[in-house]
């Protein structure tokens, strides 16, 4: 890709928001579909989630190590690099989803059962996991296929493949739940099978599409002899950084064990806020992301002072987007949570939480905001040491000291994870006002006999 100073973040970022919705709504619209069928279905797609989220960390960590490489490569002009991280993030991320799936299959119940979930939704839940777990990979492949379309800015047509595979799993749902002619009403077990099928067409999409634009192949040819300096970097920057986000979906796994002994209307109402509060940060996420690719490619061109610039303008945006979201999500929160159910208990604790919600959306943009930057820039190992130390330290002490101890539930729950992304966020902003983010290096100096890449 040639430099173009007129690439906007906001040209990068409205596409990626779009993807990032649409790839929400695949889990969102699915718990909406199924709400009309069982409330126990909700709470058991739900709880599957809430696992598969933290597993599926295993295949983000070696996506986001592509987005920073191919970034940086693309800065310095190396295409043979390029081919190399292609190759080895497809084999990496499918070896990964065969083990990660035979887990699930086999101890989903025994996961289950260690995070209390209620017996009523225990069943579904595993047979949920179950149909989920033996596909897994589909996931897999087409989170890699993301991380290579947004590093190479094809970021419409990554849009456009959310779009199909949103529109293919709403028909599936449709179809499968409560039946249509012939086909017999399947419930959650329908929902799980039209995920599968949505997400397969997804990757022939992909597929067919990279193969139209890529003048860069992916084939073993690019792994003989094998790079393993390309996989150890690979797997550096890859397993640090995912480390962070590891530590904080594993503490919310945890922490909704807390919950679960909160009762079902409460688990509802989690569900349903956090499904919620995504409104909030997902543009958050996308200028997020689409400023790390800038920063990896900055970094790689070496324009440092572009980089810092560029950092703190994307954190007062994100800042400011996330406060309107937030405070119009709790202002309207009777109307939202109306839309799913009609239980006052579900209305006025929802409310209650989408209020805390407030303060907790300002920490978590600056957070995801600077986070990225500091991996892009090669600071991979301090977000990760934070991270966990705050994480366990605060929210998911904090969390059982307010939510359980002192019996405070679910509103105790929302102040301890609000209060760690707040003091996080200050601990970020120091850590990128330091600077020494400036002078670490991710890649070898660039080939200048490589041209650049269209």
């Amino acid at each position: 890709m040639k430099e173009k100073g007129a690439r906007s973040l906001f040209s990068m970022t409205w596409p990626i928001f779009f993807e990032l919705i649409l790839q929400m709504l695949v889990g969102n619209v699915d718990q909406f579909m199924i709400s009309r069928y069982s409330q126990n279905s909700v709470a058991a797609i739900g709880n599957a989630n809430q696992i598969l989220n933290v597993l599926l960390l295993t295949f983000s960590v070696v996506s986001l190590a592509t987005t920073i490489l191919v970034s940086q490569y693309r800065g310095a002009k190396d295409t043979q690099r390029v081919g190399q991280i292609y190759s080895l993030a497809l084999l990496t991320n499918f070896t990964f989803s065969f083990l990660i799936g035979t887990i699930l299959i086999i101890f989903n119940r025994p996961i289950f059962q260690w995070m209390q979930v209620p017996a009523e939704v225990l069943e579904e839940s595993c047979t949920y996991m179950r149909i989920i777990g033996s596909f897994i990979y589909l996931q897999a492949i087409s989170l890699t296929f993301s991380a290579i379309f947004r590093s190479n800015a094809w970021l419409k047509q990554a849009l456009s493949i959310s779009v199909i595979v949103n529109l293919l799993n709403i028909l599936g749902n449709a179809l499968l739940i409560h039946g249509f002619g012939a086909v017999r009403p399947m419930g959650l077990v329908g929902v799980a099978i039209s995920s599968n099928i949505a997400r397969a067409v997804g990757i022939a999409i992909y597929i067919v599409l990279f193969l139209r634009k890529s003048d860069i192949p992916i084939s073993f040819r690019n792994l003989r002899p094998f790079p393993w300096d390309q996989e150890k970097k690979l797997l550096s920057i890859g397993l640090p950084a995912g480390g962070e986000s590891l530590s904080y979906s594993s503490a919310q796994m945890c922490i909704l064990r807390f919950v679960n002994e909160f009762g079902t209307y409460v688990i509802t109402t989690s569900i349903y806020s956090k499904m919620f509060a995504t409104l909030s940060y997902i543009y958050t996420s996308a200028v997020a992301q689409a400023s790390q690719i800038l920063v990896g490619y900055l970094m790689g061109a070496q324009k440092i002072e572009e980089v810092n610039q560029r950092v703190v303008s994307t954190v007062k945006i994100a800042m400011a987007v996330s406060l309107a979201v937030s405070s119009i999500l709790y202002l309207s929160s009777d109307l939202l949570f109306g839309f799913f159910t009609m239980n006052p208990e579900v209305l006025r604790l929802g409310k209650i939480i989408m209020l805390i919600d407030i303060p907790l959306e300002l920490g978590r943009a600056v957070n995801m905001v600077v986070i990225r930057a500091l991996q892009a820039s090669g600071d991979i190992r301090f977000p990760v040491i934070s991270g966990i130390l705050c994480v366990w330290g605060i929210e998911v002490s904090l969390s059982y000291l307010l939510g359980v101890h002192y019996g405070y539930g679910l509103i105790g729950v929302w102040i301890a994870m609000a209060f760690d992304e707040c003091f996080r966020a200050v601990i970020y902003i120091g850590r990128w006002r330091f600077g020494r983010w400036r002078t670490m290096k991710l890649i070898s100096p660039l080939l200048p006999k490589e041209s650049d890449i269209e």
